[in-house]
């Protein structure tokens, strides 16, 4: 299809563009700056570990909540939490929020208001959708985040009922204040309302110091989400976790016994074994400078091409606008992938507001994400809309 025409129908795609586009690459081959998937290898130490486990007497049902040297670890890594605060074990972030948002929405049915900021990731905008419930979004001021005045009038009037949000976000990488989380947090609790907080990104960050998240303000209000597919590359392995106040503790097992019952047995305790060794805490470091380097070589690339490109303060993506005369992200990747075998998400996935956007996955080895971003800017550069 010859997609640089506007004449060219675009297709009705339904799914998920990041499945869509990073589905294209893993069929058809070339460069996927598209799924929030890493290039890099898991750490070795961890593969190791995984082998070993492999040859055990590990392979039925984990416990429920999770496995109890992974939870001994998170226990003492959050101890700061109140003690009302459980851990639970999830098959990863992505079902640690549907589990969270099924038993919220599930109390009050239709009648029910979630909201997000925008550019908003897909499971906020989608989870609302399948229940049928309200959805609405706020946008990212990208230097104060939000007013604090006119986002509780956004708040009230809608009368929402849960806040997604994600520091760093995806896929514009920005993290919330000490300010700004606790503004949320006093807001939820005046109005008998819920906050998601979640963190996946939370060791991916690209300033000195590391963002700062509310455990201490765990309440019946308030639930933190994150994962250990980002922190060492094993996205595959679907293993994440949520902290919530007891009193949600009985209803969310329930649901959680018919909808996912438990993580991998063998992939919780590999990680829970890893977590005692020193590259574990190597990992990551390491981890994040190949992502800021590729940060600084996108970033300076791009907008001498013409892109403009926010500053991002976290997380694996570069969240961009695309030059004129280009206003429709859709045609865009279509094109881009047709013309060089490279993929990245249309901005349009996040919000129809976003369309001259896309977001582009930084987190591969510098070879590849070289190459893809020079085939980003060859086609920018040469190809013209009829």
């Amino acid at each position: 299809m010859n997609y640089l025409s506007t004449n060219t129908p675009l297709p009705k795609i339904t799914g998920s563009l990041i499945s869509y586009f990073s589905n294209m690459v893993k069929l058809n081959g070339g460069t996927n700056l598209a799924q929030g998937i890493p290039g890099f290898r898991p750490p070795e130490k961890l593969l190791e570990i995984f082998a070993q486990i492999l040859n055990k007497d590990i392979h039925q049902y984990a416990p429920g909540c999770g496995n109890k040297k992974l939870l001994e670890y998170l226990d003492a890594k959050y101890s700061n939490r109140p003690s009302t605060a459980r851990i639970f074990i999830s098959s990863g972030a992505t079902e640690a929020v549907s589990l969270i948002y099924t038993y919220l929405q599930g109390n009050k049915g239709k009648n029910f208001n979630a909201m997000s900021f925008s550019p908003a990731y897909e499971s906020y905008i989608h989870l609302p959708q399948i229940f049928g419930n309200n959805f609405f979004t706020y946008p990212t001021d990208p230097e104060i985040y939000f007013d604090n005045t006119d986002f509780r009038k956004f708040f009230v009037d809608n009368k929402i009922n849960v806040i997604f949000v994600a520091s760093p976000g995806n896929p514009y990488g920005k993290t919330l204040s000490r300010e700004k989380l606790n503004y949320l947090i006093d807001l939820c609790e005046e109005f008998g309302s819920y906050l998601i907080i979640d963190s996946v990104y939370c060791e991916l960050y690209f300033n000195n110091e590391p963002p700062y998240y509310p455990i201490e303000r765990i309440s019946p209000n308030v639930f933190y989400v994150n994962s250990f597919s980002k922190r060492f590359s094993i996205t595959g392995w679907r293993v994440g976790y949520f902290i919530f106040d007891e009193s949600h503790f009985d209803k969310i097992s329930y649901i959680h016994d018919y909808i996912g019952l438990s993580s991998a047995a063998p992939q919780q305790q590999a990680i829970a074994e890893f977590l005692d060794t020193d590259e574990s805490r190597t990992y990551i470091s390491e981890l994040r400078s190949k992502i800021l380097r590729n940060l600084a070589i996108g970033n300076e690339r791009l907008q001498k091409a013409g892109f403009v490109c926010p500053q991002n303060d976290g997380g694996y993506f570069i969240w961009a606008k695309l030059p004129e005369p280009w206003n429709d992200s859709l045609r865009f990747g279509l094109a881009l992938y047709d013309e060089v075998r490279t993929a990245v998400i249309p901005g349009v996935h996040f919000g129809k507001e976003w369309n001259q956007y896309i977001r582009i996955n930084i987190a591969r080895e510098e070879e590849e994400f070289v190459r893809g971003i020079e085939n980003l800017i060859e086609f920018t550069k040469n190809a013209k809309l009829i």
